[in-house]
C-alpha cells in the first residue's frame, strides 16, 4: 500500500444543537473528490474524534465510504486508550471497506506509557488482530507520549504496521525515523509549517489539517516537490506558512472550521467544550487566507 500524497483528516461536522450533519459530510467530501488528494482520514483528532462516541464514529466512516471517490484510499482514525476497543473500532472500519488504520499513542497513563516497552506492546498487540494494516500517529504537542525512534523501528517490523504519520514538526527526528525503520515502512508527517522540509529529507505524505481548507496549496507543494521544481515549492511553503500556523497550533479546529467557511467547505461549530473563535481572531484568520482559496 502506498501512501504518497496529501490527506486531510477531515474536520467533523456538526450542526448548532451538536449532532452530526449529514449534508455537510457528503458536501464537503463530494468538494475534496474534485482535487488530487490521496485520500482521507476520518475521524482523527481533526475530527475531534475525542468527542464522539462509537456509534457517530461508524456514522461517519459509513457516509465518507459513500460520498468518497473510489480513487480516494479511506483511513480511520480508530486509535483510543485499550487494545480491545481499538481493536473493535478498527475491524468494524475495515468491514465499512477503509483500508488502513490511524492509531494514535496511548497516553493516559503517562507513568506507564511514556516507555518504549508499552508503546510497542500496544501496537504489536493491536495489529495481530486487526483486519487492516496500521498506521502509527504520533502527536506529542498533545498526547504528552513522543513515541522514541526506537519503538517505531522496532514495531515497524510487524508485517500489519506500515506507517508513521509524525506530526511534531520536528525535521531532524523524521530523519532519524527514516535511518532506523525497516525498509519499505512509509514516514507521513502531520506538520504543514514543515510541509517540504520533511518531502525533502525523505517523507512520502502528509496528514494535513491544513489540507481540509487549502488542498489545493497543499498539493501544491507536494507536486513541486516531486517534479523538482524547489523554487515553487518554497514559494508555497512560505504563503502559507502564517495561515497553517493560525488554523493549527494557535486557533486548532475551530479556526480551521472558520477557515473551511471563508473557502467554501462547511466548518461551522466545533463540539463543547470547544468554542467558536473570537471576532478578532476571524479576523486574523481572514486576512491570512485572502490569497488561499480552497
Amino acid at each position: 500500500m502506498k501512501l504518497q500524497g496529501i490527506y486531510p483528516p477531515i474536520t467533523t461536522p456538526f450542526q448548532y444543537d451538536g449532532s452530526l450533519y449529514k449534508a455537510k459530510v457528503v458536501h464537503n467530501v463530494e468538494k475534496w473528490n474534485k482535487t488530487t488528494l490521496s485520500g482521507y482520514v476520518v475521524t482523527g483528532s481533526t475530527g475531534e474524534s475525542v468527542m464522539l462516541t462509537p456509534d457517530e464514529k461508524f456514522q461517519m466512516f459509513e457516509w465518507v465510504a459513500e460520498a468518497a471517490d473510489s480513487s480516494k484510499l479511506l483511513v480511520a482514525g480508530t486509535g483510543v486508550e485499550s487494545v480491545r476497543e481499538t481493536v473493535w473500532l478498527t475491524n468494524r472500519a475495515a468491514e465499512m471497506g477503509y483500508k488502513l488504520a490511524m492509531v494514535r499513542t496511548p497516553h493516559y497513563y503517562k507513568n506507564l506509557l511514556n516507555r518504549d516497552e508499552a508503546q510497542v506492546l500496544y501496537y504489536r498487540s493491536v495489529a495481530d488482530q486487526t483486519k487492516i494494516p496500521l498506521m502509527i500517529y504520533n502527536w506529542p504537542q498533545t498526547t504528552g507520549v513522543d513515541i522514541s525512534p526506537e519503538a517505531v523501528a522496532a514495531i515497524s517490523e510487524h508485517p500489519n504496521v506500515i506507517a508513521i504519520k509524525e506530526s511534531s514538526g520536528n525535521l531532524e527526528k523524521v530523519m532519524t525515523l527514516l535511518r532506523v525503520v525497516k525498509p519499505g515502512f512509509q514516514v507521513l508527517v502531520g506538520s504543514a509549517p514543515t510541509l517540504w522540509p520533511s518531502f525533502t529529507v525523505g517523507a512520502v505524505g502528509a496528514v494535513l489539517a491544513f489540507a481540509n481548507a487549502a488542498p489545493y496549496a497543499c498539493i501544491t507543494i507536494y507536486e513541486a516537490h516531486r517534479q523538482r521544481e524547489t523554487e515553487a515549492a518554497q514559494d508555497w511553503q512560505g504563503r502559507i506558512a502564517r495561515a497553517a500556523a493560525l488554523v493549527t497550533t494557535k486557533y486548532g479546529v475551530p479556526g480551521l472550521k472558520y477557515a473551511m467557511d471563508l473557502n467554501g467547505y462547511y466548518g461551522g461549530p466545533p463540539r463543547l467544550p470547544l468554542t467558536t473563535i473570537t471576532p478578532a481572531a476571524k479576523l486574523e484568520i481572514e486576512a491570512a487566507f485572502a490569497e488561499i482559496k480552497g
